[in-house]
């Protein structure tokens, strides 16, 4: 299975810019739309799409400290779990339901994208891609649990408890059947890989970032 990567050879994010998933992640989102942040944080994305005109931006986030921070400064937000409070919300409830840089922090990651791809028209996922070339290295070479810029902490310190790559993610979208619209692979610079096979994705690509529907 191969994936088109767009060509884009300059970075996409300068040094005090919000995270490149996130702003990749706001550009997947058309203005106007209804949109379900699952674990926002601090709501850095639900305040840069605040910026896109009449987005309805919303937010489920597990931590105490994440939600007062969201409500400070004015966000929709609740507390609550992706793992078990998503079975809640109705179906088709928001145009895009989006999940950055924690489905490897869940419990049962499948059963989250299902509830993604249920309650949004699309659903908008990020993650860190466990099969990059320094991952590998250090695993083979170092004979420890790889630390990088986007997996920082100890293994015994770290949320993450589902480590995937972006060929293992692939996989799940083809086993729930879940239609994949647009997909960007991230080097360590936030730059845009150009199109290559899958191999070749999962060997370079830092993180990345999915558009997906059913």
């Amino acid at each position: 299975m191969s994936v088109n990567i767009p060509v884009n050879p300059t970075s996409v994010r300068a040094p005090d810019s919000p995270r490149v998933d996130l702003l990749l992640i706001a550009e997947m989102v058309a203005p106007g739309s209804r949109v379900l942040d699952v674990g926002c944080g601090d709501g850095t994305l639900l305040r840069i799409l605040a910026d896109k005109q009449a987005v309805d931006g919303r937010g489920i986030e597990l931590s105490q400290a994440g939600v007062n921070s969201c409500v400070t400064q004015g966000l929709a937000v609740i507390q609550g779990d992706a793992d078990t409070d998503l079975a809640y919300y109705p179906d088709l409830a928001f145009d895009y339901a989006i999940l950055s840089q924690t489905i490897q922090a869940t419990h049962n990651p499948r059963l989250v994208l299902e509830q993604l791809l249920r309650i949004g028209k699309r659903a908008v996922v990020s993650f860190p891609n466990f099969g990059h070339w320094r991952v590998r290295t250090q695993l083979m070479f170092g004979g420890h649990m790889p630390r990088t810029d986007n997996l920082p902490e100890s293994w015994h310190d770290t949320p993450n408890i589902h480590f995937c790559t972006i060929k293992d993610f692939l996989t799940l979208c083809d086993d729930i059947g879940a239609k994949v619209e647009r997909a960007v692979a991230l080097n360590a610079y936030g730059t845009k890989l150009v199109s290559m096979p899958l191999f070749a994705q999962n060997l370079f690509g830092e993180q990345a970032v999915f558009l997906l529907s059913r």
